[in-house]
């Protein structure tokens, strides 16, 4: 008999990072993998260990946006080719 195999469906999601949080992460814009089913919560832990200390200090003050809508739950699922925006506080008026 073969051994059983188990494989982990991966999706890709565009992170595009704005303001402080593109300073910090150095880049603009990345295509991430995640699991199937990874939540918003679990790219941006993910996102921290990439990006190292000063990213997620920036991280833990920002909020997101997926395919353009406002997230609420970071235990939101992200779908399949999804773009993640990462909007740190903006000040201005």
């Amino acid at each position: 008999m073969s051994p059983v195999t188990t494989t982990t469906a991966l999706r890709t999601v565009t992170v595009r990072y704005f303001a402080a949080a593109k300073s910090a992460a150095g880049l603009d814009a990345e295509a991430v993998e995640v699991p199937a089913g990874a939540t918003v919560a679990a790219l941006a832990e993910d996102l921290a260990e990439r990006h190292g200390a000063e990213f997620a200090r920036v991280l833990a003050r920002c909020s997101y946006l997926v395919d353009e809508v406002a997230v609420r739950d970071p235990q939101r699922v992200l779908p399949d080719a999804a773009v993640v925006d990462v909007l740190p506080p903006f000040a201005g008026g």
